[in-house]
């Protein structure tokens, strides 16, 4: 068994023995995505504790892609602060191996990269885009003859109202992105203790796969009590 210093300066060469996205057996999934801010515990903290002063605040961010109909976390990706969370899109997609059948998001998606994202990784077939216009949101210049999903879901949003355009799209289904990204932190906690960005990128996918397997060994599959296991990793010489 490795000490402490062994594994934190060999973590970043750990690779999952395990894949994350295990859910698309049955066919095309639903994908949710949604990000959270995890604070890296560091030198900042320690003067806190040890003699009351303020120190700089670091933060990372966590990227979650899950399927809402059954609370699995599909993907992962750990990123700094100043990444935008729809930079995230490709990279949380590129980790699924099968079909999608839609993927939905907030506000902070909307635009033409999480488009291009979802067209570059599956052109066909189409995969529906539930993303929420911004309120400024006007349709694009070619919107009478061939409009984007986008330009539909603006017409939506202006003819019927949001609640309606919520409900005809299944735009409800984010908030099981929400209460994953809870458990999640409930779990696990809500910092990372590993010094470098690729050692804390280790340390998140391990906590992911952790989370997942420990709630597809749970009984009933229930997402109230999740268990929580070790983490398969291999080291990478």
């Amino acid at each position: 068994m490795p000490d402490h210093t062994t594994f934190s300066q060999r973590s970043p060469g750990l690779a999952l023995a395990t894949a994350l996205a295990q859910a698309q057996a049955s066919g095309p999934v639903h994908v949710v995505i949604d990000a959270t801010g995890l604070k890296v515990y560091g030198a900042g903290e320690w003067l806190v504790e040890k003699h009351g002063e303020r120190g700089t605040r670091t933060w990372r961010k966590l990227h979650l892609a899950i399927d809402p109909s059954s609370g699995e976390i599909l993907a992962s990706e750990l990123t700094t602060n100043d990444e935008g969370d729809a930079s995230q899109v490709g990279p949380l997609l590129g980790q699924l191996s099968g079909p999608i059948a839609s993927v939905t998001a907030d506000g902070a998606y909307d635009g033409e990269p999480t488009c291009q994202a979802v067209d570059e990784r599956q052109p066909g077939p189409p995969v529906a885009v539930i993303i929420p216009p911004r309120s400024t949101a006007v349709p694009g210049v070619a919107a009478g003859t061939t409009p984007t999903q986008r330009d539909g879901h603006i017409q939506t949003i202006q003819d019927k109202g949001h609640m309606a355009w919520q409900k005809a799209t299944g735009y409800g289904r984010r908030s099981h992105a929400e209460t994953a990204v809870f458990r999640c932190k409930a779990l696990i906690g809500s910092s990372l203790r590993a010094r470098t960005l690729p050692a804390q990128k280790t340390e998140a996918k391990c906590s992911a796969t952790s989370l997942m397997a420990g709630r597809v060994a749970s009984p009933k599959n229930a997402p109230e009590t999740p268990g929580v296991v070790a983490a398969k990793c291999t080291l990478v010489s």
